[in-house]
């Protein structure tokens, strides 16, 4: 299994390369969570000794539903110290608990992948439309599951969100107005909506792969909003990218209401049956995006992007529709053919740091420390970073289960190595120089050594396993924040320090990630839950995951 995993990367890589080869040859020449998701507030308040009870029980059907839940969904096939590395940094932040879709599945197909990214899309779709859990309102974050790490609590990301959703639309407002519609005897007139809306947020990329350069994939998007001179005179003229500014969609970060992710899989898993899986997920949603803004300034000739006035060809510049099918730069656009899907990008990465080409744009700052922002352009740390709640537990506010046979207290696992003041101002952050934005969450894609060479100094290390034994006798209830003051639920399933699979099965970390931890914790100090000997150590449903009781058989 993890030798499949390990195929995959590879083949994502090589194909990369091929790209980025044709690519060169080519350059050479917050909105309230209630208004944005239109959620009734309920009527049945959540107190957290309720919470804390209904974390460690399976059933739900008990449970009154109360507001909009926050899912993490990981199409993930196999386990590896990467994957646990990306399950241990949203553990440590207290984001709820993952559901991985396509585990313990064998691609055998005959693509370069095996077959492993249409599978990604199938998988993800089919969680979307299948699962009881899952609601229209719900907010959804999926990510690939072998190069993400997260680095800012969940509270941070949604805020985050909810400001970049409300700036994104203010410059379609600006850019193509509100509709019009036919008003009797008062002639036309503008609605209260907004033409195009943008509810789906990607993570941005410096370079357009695996599309053709001319595509709309590639040759559609908007500029970035990052200044045009972030990178110097010669910015967006690398045609390696390095001094690039990001605006090309990257597959592998996305967030957005369930109602509107769930019908860009929709479209997605159609391109998959029409043959467009065997180039990769990143194809595929490429293609969505490159469609839906062509169709855009195709549809809105006044605000077209200056680009394409030279795509268009025998196309009247005023010509407000495409009258048939036809085939523009590698895309076939039909009337009546659904193309707005309210997908739009991180230009600033204060959402998702997509890593191609970006390695020397990041550094890791301890803000309270004048040396390391030396680099920094002395930058202040984001305000919003510096109100979240501290990044360590403290004991005042440490809550341990009344459980004793859930990781025994130990003084040697236990202990916190020095690490300052317990305050994000003392805590090293991954900080992008160019866009002076601190992200929530690292892809690190593109330069795979930077997984292995970054790991050892994200915040949380050394301090890493004693920080996850902290975390798993934590109770944690399921509202864990209110966004302009409504009330922020976890995933419904409850759990703690595990995974749900999408058939509903939960695994412990001691079982997902047995035998990789001196990769991820690297102190030496053994196997999870044997590190003193044998010892039983229950999940928090109940369930036995490691060692043994003297007596047993």
């Amino acid at each position: 299994m993890r030798a499949l995993c390990l195929d995959v990367d590879y083949s994502e890589d090589l194909i990369y390369r091929i790209s980025l080869s044709q690519h060169q040859g080519a350059s050479a020449t917050s909105l309230p969570f209630a208004d944005i998701f239109n959620a009734e507030p309920g009527t049945y308040p959540l107190s957290q000794n309720t919470a804390a009870i209904y974390q460690n029980s399976t059933d739900s059907k008990h449970f009154q539903r109360r507001d909009p839940s926050f899912h993490v969904v990981i199409p993930a096939s196999a386990s590896n110290d990467r994957f646990c590395k990306t399950l241990l940094s949203s553990f440590l932040l207290n984001y709820p608990p993952p559901t991985l879709v396509n585990f313990g599945e064998n691609f055998t197909g005959d693509n370069w992948d095996k077959g492993s990214h249409a599978g990604k899309i199938k998988g993800v779709y089919n969680f979307l439309y299948g699962n009881s859990q899952v609601h229209d309102d719900d907010l959804v974050l999926v990510i690939d599951g072998y190069d993400v790490w997260f680095q800012l609590p969940p509270e941070l990301l949604v805020k985050r969100y909810h400001t970049l959703i409300q700036d994104a639309n203010r410059r379609l407002r600006k850019q193509y107005g509100m509709t019009a519609k036919q008003i009797s005897f008062e002639g036309t007139k503008k609605s209260g909506t907004q033409m195009y809306e943008q509810s789906v947020v990607f993570g941005a990329d410096k370079l357009c792969w695996p599309n053709a350069p001319n595509d709309p994939a590639c040759a559609s998007l908007p500029e970035s909003t990052l200044p045009n001179d972030s990178y110097g005179k010669k910015t967006d003229q690398d045609p390696e990218g390095f001094n690039n500014r990001p605006k090309y969609l990257n597959s592998g970060t996305i967030i957005g209401p369930v109602s509107d992710v769930r019908t860009i899989y929709k479209r997605a898993l159609e391109k998959v049956d029409q043959g467009f899986g065997a180039i990769g997920d990143q194809f595929v949603f490429a293609e969505i995006i490159g469609e839906q803004e062509y169709d855009r300034d195709l549809s809105n000739p006044n605000a077209r992007n200056s680009w394409f006035l030279g795509l268009s060809g025998s196309l009247s510049p005023f010509q407000p529709s495409l009258p048939a099918a036809r085939t523009v730069k590698n895309i076939t656009l039909i009337p009546n053919q659904r193309y707005e899907y309210s997908i739009g990008l991180d230009y600033t990465s204060s959402l998702f740091q997509t890593m191609t080409h970006s390695g020397e744009d990041i550094r890791f700052i301890t803000y309270d420390n004048v040396t390391s922002r030396s680099s920094s352009k002395r930058q202040n740390l984001p305000l919003d970073i510096l109100t979240a709640r501290p990044p360590y537990p403290s004991n005042d506010t440490l809550t341990i289960l009344m459980t004793n046979n859930i990781l025994p207290l130990s003084k040697s696992l236990d202990k916190l190595r020095s690490h300052g003041q317990n305050t994000w101002l003392s805590t090293p952050l991954a900080t992008n120089l160019r866009s002076l934005t601190v992200p929530t969450l690292l892809h690190i894609n593109g330069d795979k050594s930077l997984l292995d060479s970054w790991w050892p100094s994200v915040w949380f290390q050394p301090n890493a396993r004693a920080l996850l034994r902290q975390y798993m006798r934590t109770a944690q209830p399921f509202l864990w924040g209110t966004v302009a003051g409504q009330e922020q639920m976890w995933d419904m399933r409850g759990g703690r320090g595990g995974v749900w699979t999408s058939d509903g099965k939960w695994l412990e970390w001691g079982e997902i990630c047995e035998g990789v931890e001196e990769s991820v914790f690297g102190d030496g100090k053994g196997n999870w839950g044997e590190e003193e000997g044998d010892g039983r150590t229950l999940n928090s449903f109940g369930k036995q995951v490691t060692g043994k009781v003297v007596g047993d058989n």
